[in-house]
């Protein structure tokens, strides 16, 4: 959840079913999550090639970055050795409140990848369908790097663009997600979210990001309202610089936000932010204040995404 002048908003969790801001979140049992724990560096199928970023860039002086996952989108379709595209048929997993409750599907409508560019799609079906456990007129497009790509610390940078519209009902996120989702408990947030980069339409000239988890006292650094768009519907990097004792948000490789956690007992020391987390980018729909309004969000709205890259 972000606040920005007196704005509350929130999003969809994964997580066994609760009720967050009004909505039911669902968790993703049955989808193949691992129960890997521990600071296991990087997880990644071996019939993955090594990726390669691109020119050398580095930590300190003499001390390169690693690539570890990248994808530019030169294709034609969606690499499924690298992304898993979210379906609410068999994960539950939603956004949006009432009629205007979008369901994840995979179809080209709504995941595609042309001109170099993934581009995930909200949009208006023409009639009402079952979705899972609702009935909606609204579908929507969001990928994961689950069970191809996981990684705990490193270096995270997505290129992106985003709708171009000050109307609200519009909300992307580009985060990290546990990939052992019980690590540290069974109820969000004790095992962690990394919100890196978040957008809301009504106040689109923001990237609010957010870090989530239980902290021993109040942490005054979980979230900034610094990180200002000079045109959100320009490509943008987005950025996370991660490592076991800070986590540092980057907007166009300027900083936004350096957070120290420190977790409440029974955490300790890195926990939970010492295990690996994978890469989640999200179209969806918004909820109150932002809330979605039928006729007035302009759909469909699309967010394009240049490329994805990580490094250790």
């Amino acid at each position: 959840m972000s606040q920005l002048g007196g704005i509350r908003t929130s999003r969809k969790r994964w997580y066994a079913p609760v009720a967050v801001a009004g909505l039911i979140v669902s968790g993703l049992a049955g989808l193949g999550f691992t129960a890997a724990s521990g600071a296991a560096a990087v997880t990644r199928p071996a019939s993955q090639p090594a990726p390669n970023c691109g020119a050398t860039i580095y930590k300190s002086p003499g001390v390169p970055w690693t690539c570890t996952f990248d994808d530019e989108f030169n294709g034609t379709t969606l690499d499924t050795t690298k992304w898993t595209v979210q379906q609410t048929a068999n994960s539950g997993y939603t956004t949006g409140t009432g009629a205007g409750t979008a369901c994840y599907v995979n179809s080209p409508n709504n995941v595609s990848v042309s001109g170099g560019t993934l581009n995930l799609t909200v949009r208006k079906e023409a009639a009402p369908f079952v979705c899972s456990y609702f009935v909606t007129q609204y579908t929507s497009g969001m990928v994961t790097t689950t069970n191809n790509f996981a990684q705990a610390y490193g270096l995270y940078e997505i290129s992106a663009k985003l709708p171009a519209t000050t109307l609200q009902g519009l909300q992307e996120t580009f985060w990290l997600w546990p990939q052992n989702q019980n690590e540290y408990g069974s109820v969000w947030p004790d095992s962690g979210e990394i919100d890196f980069a978040e957008f809301y339409s009504v106040i689109n000239s923001y990237d609010i990001p957010y870090i989530h988890y239980n902290a021993a006292k109040t942490d005054p650094n979980v979230t900034a309202y610094t990180c200002v768009i000079s045109n959100p519907n320009a490509f943008h990097t987005y950025g996370l610089e991660w490592t076991p004792t800070s986590l540092t948000v980057l907007y166009d490789g300027k900083t936004c936000l350096v957070d120290h956690w420190t977790p409440a007992f029974p955490e300790s020391g890195s926990e939970p932010f010492n295990q690996p987390f994978f890469i989640a980018i999200t179209q969806a729909l918004g909820v109150y204040p932002n809330a979605f309004v039928a006729g007035y969000t302009p759909l469909p709205a699309t967010t394009s995404v240049d490329w994805v890259r990580a490094w250790k």
